[in-house]
């Protein structure tokens, strides 16, 4: 049986304090369950953000999309998840990933490391935080069990993902070979079925499943999808308009056709939790407010 769906918007536009609180009241205004920050230079600071969302909004969660980890100290991370927990009133959701861009780690100083090494350092960040914020010695003391949601399609962050992930996020692209940009290339729907048929072969023994959530990276309602997705196929080699328009991160049409592509991807994949970015908040909430509760 499916999950009921669950929309989140991320914001990824910095705006000064009563600017960022109006934002995020239209976003819980336009029937958004959760909204999220993430974590890039150049973007909000994830933490003080959401504690601002939280005082300008009484119902959506609040996330991380995603943290990455190699910014972070597992101990200092789980000082700053337990204050933002209390002060949000047990509303936050942790989200963690390794990190895909290289050029950020330069400007900060920090190690960047290689994939494995990358996947090593999440994994003993998820491994402390949960010992920390599981122990009554720990202050502060989150309000809740902080669900965690963690980001990627290999196979080691499957398998992590599996072992820890409340909520297992999949993203429909991968990193460009080489560039430390953060440059990302889409993939097919065909790989992105073989990349959750993966993640549930890792996830067999779990007690409980997880939340199965995608990141939405166009939308448009209109009745001439090609011209929508046109500007994306110019900036990909070898995808055509036709492909563009089948792909699970793109979502452009009318309502009605729009609304028919997310129910069969959760038919197709499972994905429940959809997020989009700030920019397609506006244009995706006809379809929020057809499928909520759903």
């Amino acid at each position: 049986m499916s999950r009921p769906f669950r929309f989140g918007a991320n914001m990824i536009v910095p705006a000064p304090a009563e600017e960022w609180r109006a934002k995020c009241r239209r976003a819980e205004e336009l029937g958004y369950d959760v909204i999220l920050v993430p974590d890039h230079l150049g973007m909000v600071a994830p933490f003080p953000a959401l504690v601002a969302a939280a005082e300008a909004t009484a119902r959506p969660r609040l996330g991380t999309f995603v943290l990455n980890a190699g910014f972070w100290n597992p101990a200092l991370l789980a000082r700053e998840v337990a204050t933002t927990d209390a002060l949000t009133g047990g509303r936050l959701e942790l989200g963690l990933g390794t990190g895909y861009v290289q050029a950020e780690h330069d400007t900060a100083r920090l190690p960047y490391g290689s994939p494995g090494e990358r996947v090593d350092h999440l994994r003993r960040t998820i491994e402390e935080l949960g010992r920390l914020l599981s122990s009554p010695e720990h202050q502060p003391q989150p309000v809740q069990k902080v669900p965690l949601m963690v980001g990627g399609n290999g196979d080691r962050m499957l398998r992590l993902t599996a072992e820890h992930a409340d909520i297992a996020a999949f993203t429909g692209a991968r990193p460009v070979p080489g560039d430390t940009a953060g440059k990302m290339l889409p993939i097919t729907p065909e790989e992105l079925d073989e990349r959750v048929a993966r993640y549930r072969e890792l996830a067999k023994g779990r007690a409980e499943p997880a939340e199965l959530n995608v990141l939405i990276q166009l939308v448009a309602i209109t009745d001439d999808p090609e011209a929508a997705v046109r500007p994306l196929v110019e900036r990909v080699p070898d995808l055509s308009v036709e492909q563009a328009l089948e792909l699970p991160l793109v979502l452009a049409g009318t309502l009605e056709q729009i609304t028919a592509k997310v129910l069969a991807q959760r038919e197709r994949y499972g994905f429940s939790y959809l997020t989009v970015l700030e920019p397609y908040m506006e244009a995706f909430a006809p379809v929020v407010a057809r499928l909520q509760g759903q």
